[in-house]
């Protein structure tokens, strides 16, 4: 018996719901509302140690929005999930209130999560992989999760094997590196040696040798997919489950990355909110996926529509949590 819950992901540069009918037993569910808002909660997190008023703002307006939508269509049970930016910050508790109450004026005793790294990558395998598993891709699997602060490398195939979660995003990243435009070699070379820094530090927990299917999740890794398809549009049923061998991924990820931010923003999938950040984004898929090449061998690349957010909606239904 399917019920409806609620799902929120806040992260570093978006925050996403799902309101999805969920049949426990199955695993499985059924969208019923999927948005996303760019809010760049995470914005100078990175330099200041503290969240901008202005970002707080806009984050707990869209939280009341995504109550109101909770509330319209009878969610049973609501789960909202902070990750980077709110591990990171000073006044995260500040932040927290502000959920708590734009949920209450909703009628629901909901609190963020402020989730481990760790957690973050089970919930992230878990919303990934079961639409692998029915289409016969075969495991293991290595899930990387790009948010806006981090990024997650998971492998396992029916559970979590190994997981690590390293501070390299797209908003981190081209916060502390890609200030021209278009980033000239040595800002590309700096930003360059992080992510492959953060690549050895998974390595040393997370094995990539013997993996069948690397899959991408999130915003950085659909948006670079779409790049590499030429979609006239975004089209998430085109995006979904898409394999590319990895030489076409690091093409558009490079091309992503030395393009003007006016040519990024012209073409006709790209979301507005991910303009700026896109390129840092493209070079942690592109520098992981080559190593995946070198370590693995030219095993599909796979791009997933369905992440963390499909992850917290089945815990929520669960009550795993």
């Amino acid at each position: 018996m399917s019920m409806r819950v609620g799902a929120i992901d806040c992260g570093t540069n978006s925050i996403r719901l799902l309101l999805a009918d969920v049949d426990p037993a199955a695993g499985a569910l059924r969208d019923v509302v999927r948005r996303m808002g760019v809010v760049r909660l995470g914005l100078g997190v990175d330099r200041t140690g503290r969240i901008d008023p202005e970002r707080m703002a806009a984050a707990v307006a869209m939280a009341r929005q995504y109550a109101a939508q909770c509330r319209e269509h009878a969610v049973a049970a609501v789960r909202f999930v902070a990750t980077s930016a709110s591990r990171d910050a000073e006044n995260a508790a500040d932040f927290i209130s502000g959920v708590e109450d734009a949920f209450a004026s909703a009628g629901f005793g909901v609190s963020p999560e402020v989730i481990s790294g760790a957690e973050e990558a089970d919930l992230s395998f878990r919303g990934a992989t079961g639409d692998l598993r029915a289409a016969a891709i075969p495991g293991p699997y290595l899930v990387v999760d790009i948010g806006g602060g981090s990024t997650e490398f998971v492998r396992g195939e029916a559970h979590v094997e190994a997981a690590l979660s390293t501070d390299v995003g797209c908003v981190r990243l081209t916060e502390r590196h890609l200030h021209s435009d278009p980033p000239t070699a040595a800002e590309i070379a700096a930003a360059r040696a992080d992510v492959e820094a953060a690549i050895d530090s998974a390595l040393a927990v997370v094995p990539f040798a013997g993996v069948q299917a690397l899959v991408g999740l999130a915003g950085t890794v659909t948006t670079v997919t779409a790049h590499a398809l030429g979609l006239p549009e975004y089209r998430a049923d085109r995006i979904h489950l898409t394999a590319l061998p990895g030489n076409e991924i690091r093409a558009a990820g490079g091309d992503l990355l030395t393009m003007t931010r006016a040519d990024r923003a012209a073409l006709p999938f790209m979301h507005p909110g991910r303009v700026d950040v896109i390129g840092g984004g493209a070079l942690v898929w592109s520098a992981i996926v080559e190593r995946i090449q070198a370590v693995a061998g030219d095993v599909p690349v796979v791009t997933s529509e369905h992440d963390i957010l499909d992850g917290i909606a089945l815990s929520a239904a669960g009550g795993s949590h």
